[in-house]
């Protein structure tokens, strides 16, 4: 289904000024480079600007300030990467759930279910299980016994929600995600593991998103909870007992261990490894690829490893890297020594 609006009902919706024809249909979304006619357009990293004057898109979101000179159709706007987003929904060509129960899913009989939900196609909904007003669960998932979905949820296909796995308002959940399994916990007796039964539960706050194949393990006592708005890519691991502040964003494959507890409105980028039991307060950033091996108690950017460099350079620094000790323990000598000279000379001096 196409989607066509006019550019002034585009403004009005994002309170925008219209330089040029209101009238003008916009049909699509496209970047700079390849938007055609009938396509509207965005200019937010200034690296891009060099494809404005080229661009053939019907109009362009700007910057007032980037809009000078620029002879075409604009909507200037204070942020036109977040009026890119807002206006990305009503182009939005994902499938509307049909209300009602797929004559193929298996429903318990009191399991309960509001009318203007969907439930896909051998999907599964288990005993005690309550499930919110206009949420889409899709074919192939799993809701099991006591678990509840708030109102305006949406599940893709094959998403899993083991037993008692409480989840807020408008949480979106894509395709292999798995919410409750048992978290890692084992006691070791003489050198043989012994399993710890994982009895605590999830809580999901309203407006979160987890990504594809992310799994949120469930509390060994105390529930591991995710705050409202927090945003979870692909791929990401979070261990039992974890707490996530309100409007934290986690990147593709990070790895939270047991018991950490991270604050609000944090940025943890790609490939980051927390381990357990730390505490991270509000506003971090943790770039990349960093370890976190300690809590954070400041606001900040936080960085380890190293950056890359040719394969050759590399190998030097490492080689460098596995001398650190001994250089340090000669360099400690060294300071013995001298000072030893200088406490001779002024006694010397002084004499």
């Amino acid at each position: 289904m196409i989607v066509t609006m006019k550019l002034g009902q585009l403004a009005e919706f994002l309170g925008a000024a219209v330089r040029g024809a209101e009238e003008k249909e916009i049909s699509g979304l496209a970047t700079l480079q390849e938007a055609g006619p009938g396509q509207l357009t965005f200019l937010a990293n200034p690296q891009y600007r060099k494809y404005l004057g080229e661009t053939k898109a019907a109009a362009v979101l700007l910057k007032a300030a980037d809009a000078e000179g620029y002879a075409g159709d604009a909507l200037i706007v204070p942020d036109p990467y977040l009026a890119y987003a807002r206006i990305s929904h009503l182009f939005d060509p994902k499938p509307k759930a049909v209300a009602g129960v797929h004559p193929t899913a298996v429903v318990a009989a009191d399991a309960q279910v509001d009318p203007s939900a969907s439930v896909g196609a051998f999907a599964v909904i288990e005993s005690g299980a309550s499930i919110g007003a206009d949420v889409t669960v899709g074919a192939h998932c799993f809701v099991g016994a006591r678990c509840v979905i708030g109102e305006g949820g949406w599940l893709a296909p094959r998403v899993t929600l083991y037993h008692d796995v409480r989840i807020g308002k408008r949480v979106v959940i894509q395709s292999g995600a798995v919410l409750g399994g048992e978290g890692f916990g084992f006691a070791n007796e003489k050198g043989v593991w012994q399993k710890i039964a994982q009895i605590g539960g999830v809580c999901i706050g309203d407006d979160v998103e987890i990504g594809v194949n992310t799994a949120i393990d469930r509390g060994a006592l105390a529930d591991t909870r995710i705050g409202n708005g927090v945003k979870l890519d692909n791929q990401i691991q979070i261990a039992h007992n974890v707490q996530v502040g309100d409007h934290t964003a986690m990147a593709a494959c990070v790895g939270i261990s047991g018991s950490t507890r991270i604050g609000k409105h944090c940025t943890i980028a790609g490939g980051v490894g927390m381990v357990g039991h730390i505490d991270v307060c509000d506003n971090v950033f943790v770039t990349g690829m960093t370890m976190v091996t300690r809590s954070i108690t400041e606001p900040g950017a936080y960085s380890s490893g190293t950056a890359m460099q040719p394969a050759a350079e590399w190998r030097k620094s490492a080689a460098r890297i596995r001398q650190l000790d001994d250089m340090s323990k000669r360099l400690q000598q060294l300071e013995k020594r001298l000072e030893a000279v200088t406490s001779s000379g002024q006694a010397s001096s002084e004499g």
